[in-house]
């Protein structure tokens, strides 16, 4: 009798090459890169190597691109080296004949974001990308992974990796969430649970009945944000949703391609008695709209409670990195979260740049007007046409947020999108570093609909507030 495996056990062992001393080299079945791979092309070019199988890299113009000015093309972009960078990413795609969705294409956008809109994302696949968010894509089932230069490297040169196998973590959300809870509210949750390192070397499986219950998109947001706990990616088993969201995308397979692939699909999710090295357990019922109140994704707590007292802290080691926090943070111990003044609201990225994120953060948006300033960045091309198709922009524009367009923008800030230093900001991304968002910004981490209400109010707010009749 073959052993119970989990579904990542399933992909690292069918895509096994050989082993050597402790590590695997994996077959890589999709390679996303994006602004930053000039890198790899130099390294290539040294090395007088091509790109091993260009039919398998995809490339995006996201992170450096802002998100104003587009309308001029290059030249809208201001930044004489950012406009370097997009013109290296065209040459060094076109002479390796490697599709890019670049500045003017019709799918231009995050790599996070359009490859599973466009079905290029699909069960069992192992996909690298250039990105420690790459871990989105794993809400489809595939195992998905953030590569360094000298990794992404190695991919284009010989579409394999050399990798070290990580352990497996279940962690089963239950429980059907309440009013205003959403799945940036979950993960934030669950990273508050385990910690940022609660995950280091493991592969996490998001499994219960809340995930069976949630959508595609939502799917990606919890994945999104695996890395956060130090985990090598996070991902959900393949099921009816999964398959429903694929069928007719552009990149999906078609006719009798299709049920080939369905009939494999149906095989990948995780055997019963299957084990894992680790499981956590999370009543989803029980949580309540998160905030972050300092400088790591785990510290992220109830928007309802307060910052918390260093001197509460379990170690030494904690208490420091309490104190640090609060401190860059501008808040004092106890200190409520509710009603701390925002200077600027930012709605997007590859974590809640969605269009159901976006309709999430419009719902809120129409019951009031933006006191502070508010971006919305659509996460990709598509995603913003839908949203002007179903009004959504609209709602935006008269509610005083600044409609922009798609690309990482104000997320890592590399792009000219950033803030002044001592500047708070209420964010839909997924990091709260210092520095992140520009030196000295203070970010507060929250999902779309709690963004869009610290805009309304200028200042931390429950959105629930925005819900009683």
């Amino acid at each position: 009798m073959n052993q119970p495996l989990t579904l990542f056990e399933k992909i690292w062992t069918s895509h096994v090459i050989l082993e050597e001393e402790g590590e695997a080299l994996v077959r890589v079945d999709l390679a996303l890169i994006h602004e930053g791979s000039f890198h790899a092309f130099r390294v290539l070019d040294e090395a007088k190597r091509p790109v091993a199988r260009p039919m398998q890299v995809y490339a995006f113009a996201d992170h450096y691109v802002p998100s104003t000015g587009r309308d001029r093309g290059a030249a809208g972009v201001a930044d004489a080296g950012l406009r370097e960078m997009l013109a290296l990413l065209e040459k060094n795609t076109a002479r390796f004949d490697i599709k890019l969705f670049g500045l003017n294409d019709e799918h231009q956008g995050i790599l996070h974001v359009v490859p599973p809109e466009l079905g290029m994302t699909q069960p069992g696949l192992i996909v690298a990308g250039q990105d420690s968010h790459s871990c989105t894509h794993g809400a489809l089932g595939a195992w998905a992974l953030g590569m360094g230069a000298s990794e992404m490297t190695h991919v284009l040169a010989t579409q394999a990796a050399w990798l070290r196998k990580p352990g497996t973590m279940r962690i089963a959300l239950d429980g059907a969430p309440t009013a205003g809870v959403t799945p940036k509210d979950i993960i934030l949750a669950v990273i508050a649970k385990i910690g940022a390192a609660g995950a280091n070397e493991h592969v996490i499986e998001y499994a219960g009945s809340t995930v069976a219950a949630l959508s595609m998109e939502a799917r990606m947001t919890v994945c999104n944000m695996s890395v956060e706990a130090g985990a090598r990616s996070g991902l959900v088993a393949p099921d009816d949703t999964t398959y429903a969201y694929l069928e007719g995308k552009q990149y999906a397979p078609r006719g009798a391609a299709w049920q080939e692939a369905l009939a494999y699909w149906k095989t990948l999710p995780t055997d019963p008695g299957a084990r894992y090295d680790r499981e956590v357990k999370i009543d989803v019922a029980q949580l309540s709209p998160m905030v972050t109140w300092g400088i790591s994704p785990e510290h992220a707590a109830p928007v309802t409670g307060t910052a918390p007292d260093p001197d509460a802290a379990p170690d030494a080691n904690k208490r420091a990195e309490t104190q640090t926090a609060l401190e860059y943070m501008g808040l004092a111990p106890g200190a409520s979260l509710l009603g701390i003044p925002v200077d600027h609201v930012f709605i997007g990225s590859c974590t809640n740049g969605r269009i159901e994120d976006l309709r999430e953060a419009a719902e809120v948006a129409r019951r009031g007007r933006a006191v502070v300033p508010a971006w919305v960045v659509p996460g990709s091309a598509g995603v913003k046409r839908q949203a002007e198709k179903e009004g959504l922009a609209d709602v935006f524009r008269k509610a005083g947020f600044e409609w922009r367009d798609p690309g990482c923008s104000m997320c890592s800030a590399y792009n000219g999108d950033e803030l002044q230093p001592g500047q708070r900001c209420a964010s839909t991304t997924n990091r709260n570093f210092r520095g992140r968002q520009g030196r000295g910004v203070r970010t507060h981490l929250m999902s779309p609909a709690m963004a869009a209400a610290a805009a309304i109010t200028g200042r931390l707010t429950d959105v629930r507030e925005f819900m009683k009749a």
